[in-house]
């Protein structure tokens, strides 16, 4: 709104500062030049808000203005802006009301003099490597003699026909197994990591092989991701990266445990020539029968120095004293077992007597007896009452009786 046009309305002389704020507002907003811009300056006081948005300013030799990111726009970096770092900003110039000041509404961002792409792989190389993820002391070695070979890649580019041709040729007694997963554009990386985790936790193979063919940055830039490069890194299978051509690199070469340049060099470095194996056993065969052959001619030849009759008398004495022993053994054994049984057969017999002497028939046989009352053995005169019925027990027999009198001793 036009401030004299305002005061006309008003008829006031004075405006507020929210009035002119927004004036000034109209007056950016409106502007053609000033709706589109490209700013070239550098980054300063880089903050990287909670909700998402970046706030910085862009300055160079001579001045600076303030600049605010929103955090739609935001996501959409392929790198993580820095103070210090050069950039060129593209956006819009606009008022804040509330504090006055007009700054920079950038829309997108990108650095200035290197690719976006590049930045954002410098970045996670070095940020990785610092975290010792590039490290030789973490890489597994490769099996020498593997039996089962896992592929994640594309079941259709000429990466995996590479990886089956040359396997086939050179260890044709291996299985390969396939994990197709989408190896460029949105959801790659994801997607190869999938087919890690498939392989790492049902344990199918023995070495993983993750790749694809050539292609530019932008085509290879699924295998340059930081989450991709640590399951890598945690994987327990070794991991063959084959990424792109060999003088492409990737996050992917630098974390796996070896990397190929070509995937036709990654079959070549995962499986041993099956001719070559060949050839060094059949030498290894030839080595094993001379070794043989002379062990056994030098054994026949110590034999035949031996005195025969010498040597029969030394077996013959051998056996002899062998004997000897044997039957010194045995009647010494067979002397302890007589031995043990008499003594077994002693100790049972005190026993006996023993249990004979306690026993309540051995006393009915000396003139005693046991009367008992309703089947309890009678001790005591207080146990009868008189009627009572009485069993006499003796010693070949039973005297069946009724208590008439009781009375004491």
């Amino acid at each position: 709104m036009d401030i004299n046009l305002l005061r006309e309305r008003d008829n006031i002389s004075s405006f507020t500062v929210s009035e002119l704020n927004n004036y000034i507002k109209n007056l950016l907003d409106s502007s053609r030049t000033l709706s589109s811009v490209t700013v070239r300056g550098e980054i300063s006081n880089f903050t990287p808000h909670r909700s998402g948005h970046y706030y910085f300013s862009l300055k160079d030799a001579d001045g600076q203005i303030r600049a605010v990111m929103f955090r739609s726009s935001a996501q959409r970096l392929k790198f993580m802006p820095e103070s210090g770092m050069k950039v060129i900003a593209h956006g819009s110039v606009s008022a804040y009301v509330r504090d006055g000041a007009y700054q920079l509404y950038v829309s997108s961002l990108q650095p200035d003099g290197v690719g976006a792409l590049y930045l954002a792989y410098e970045q996670l190389k070095e940020k990785l490597a610092s975290e010792g993820l590039f490290d030789e002391l973490h890489k597994k070695p490769i099996p020498k003699y593997p039996s089962k070979i896992g592929v994640v890649t594309s079941p259709t580019g000429a990466a995996i026909r590479d990886i089956l041709n040359v396997t086939r040729r050179r260890y044709p007694i291996a299985d390969v197994y396939i994990y197709p997963a989408l190896v460029q554009g949105e959801g790659a990386a994801a997607s190869v990591t999938s087919g890690i985790d498939y392989f790492d936790k049902s344990g199918l193979c023995d070495v993983l092989i993750v790749g694809r063919g050539g292609g530019s940055i932008e085509d290879l830039w699924g295998f340059n991701d930081e989450t991709l490069a640590r399951r890598i890194f945690s994987a327990k299978v070794p991991i063959i990266s084959a990424v792109g051509h060999e003088t492409d690199f990737t996050i992917c070469d630098f974390v796996s445990d070896l990397r190929a340049p070509t995937p036709s060099a990654a079959a070549e470095l995962a499986v041993p020539d099956i001719k070559e194996l060949l050839v060094r056993l059949d030498g290894a065969e030839d080595r094993c029968v001379s070794a043989l052959t002379r062990l056994t001619a030098a054994s026949r030849e110590r034999l035949m120095r031996c005195d025969e009759n010498r040597l029969y008398e030394l077996i013959t004495d051998i056996i002899s004293e062998c004997k000897g022993e044997l039957l010194e053994n045995y009647v010494s054994l067979r002397d302890g077992i007589e031995a043990a049984i008499s003594n077994s057969r002693a100790r049972l017999a005190i026993s006996s007597e023993k249990c004979n002497a306690l026993s309540p028939l051995s006393v009915l046989t000396r003139g005693y007896s046991v009367v008992e009352a309703e089947g309890k053995i009678v001790r005591s005169r207080n146990d009868v009452n008189i009627g009572d019925e009485l069993s006499v027990r003796v010693t070949d027999g039973v005297i069946k009786a009724r208590a008439t009198e009781i009375g004491k001793e």
